[in-house]
């Protein structure tokens, strides 16, 4: 049954959130230890799906993160793997509790976050998370991850259930585009380069990936050869790929549907620093909070969307230029 999870999802169009919904009931038969907390929006964050297939494993905490978080370091001390879920939003009110029960306890838990940065969309700046990635990268011992595409999903949420110790993972709210084909493998703490490129490396994760794609196409246009990497683990980092292609194009661009700081970008820099230090640009969203409006609509106005993508790697490219 589990070796059909990213067959079940593997379509254009699926969300992250349903992504990992459908992988992570496909794959409850061969992890039995796996249980799912809930804070009273199964629905919204693909979990309804275990609810149906697993109704015994599914805890329902009711809108109460701060115990659920705490009572996951507890399942995990028994033996269980705790599987937190809710928005990403309402995690960073359980910062404690993660930090002390799961981290610093060493426990192996999993928190899976929906509706992150302003993917979130129509809700508006007050729901949409964007120092989540910041947050939980600091947590010593906390792995971050955030997938790209649907079939990634289902190839991290098996990855995350294998892997002993405390994980944030990002999931997404809005439909995501197929961006790999069958051969694709996640491994967490590993990127890969989806298109090569020798003038610019364009990092990006989660739904800025498929952004970072667009941007290369239209620089390609203009006559610039942009790599682009999916950076789907932030913690640990690929610290050996970075310094590769900070070597190889001498210009990087970071993208995220984040804040600038603490997060996808913030982590490239600290890598290239202490390895192959070049030009970085960072794509995100400006050290402000969010608006309503359409996805699509929120990244040309924040700054995040291709073609801001493309301006910034102009800017990395005339910057290597004049070292």
């Amino acid at each position: 049954m589990a070796s059909d999870a990213p067959a079940l999802i593997a379509t254009s169009g699926d969300s992250l959130r349903e992504a990992f919904g459908k992988a992570l009931s496909a794959l409850a038969d061969e992890f039995p230890k796996v249980v799912v907390l809930d804070a009273d929006i199964a629905g919204g964050t693909g979990v309804h799906h275990f609810r149906k297939s697993h109704p015994e494993r599914f805890l329902q905490f009711g809108i109460a993160e701060q115990n659920m978080m705490a009572a996951a370091g507890g399942l995990a001390a028994v033996g269980h793997i705790p599987i937190v879920t809710t928005f990403a939003v309402f995690c960073l009110r359980a910062i404690e509790q993660a930090r002390l029960s799961l981290c610093y306890a060493r426990r192996n838990a999993k928190i899976v976050a929906s509706h992150p940065g302003i993917d979130v969309g129509p809700d508006g700046g007050s729901a949409q998370a964007l120092e989540d990635l910041a947050a939980f990268r600091a947590i010593p011992g906390m792995t971050v991850i955030s997938p790209a595409d649907p079939l990634e999903m289902a190839q991290a949420t098996r990855a995350i259930l294998e892997f002993d110790g405390p994980v944030y993972m990002r999931t997404g709210r809005s439909p995501a585009r197929r961006l790999f084909g069958e051969d694709h493998v996640f491994k967490i703490g590993k990127g890969n380069i989806l298109r090569d490129g020798c003038d610019v490396t364009i990092v990006a994760c989660g739904v800025e990936v498929a952004r970072a794609m667009d941007a290369a196409e239209l620089l390609a246009g203009e006559g610039i050869s942009a790599r682009v990497v999916n950076m789907a683990t932030i913690k640990p980092i690929d610290a050996e790929l970075l310094a590769r292609c900070a070597e190889e194009t001498g210009a990087i661009v970071t993208a995220e549907d984040h804040n600038i700081f603490g997060g996808l970008g913030g982590a490239v820099a600290e890598s290239l620093v202490s390895t192959r230090p070049c030009p970085v640009e960072f794509v995100g969203l400006q050290d402000t909070f969010g608006a309503s409006g359409e996805p699509d609509e929120l990244a040309d106005a924040f700054g995040i969307s291709a073609p801001h993508i493309a301006a910034a790697a102009r800017r990395a490219i005339t910057r290597k230029a004049a070292q």
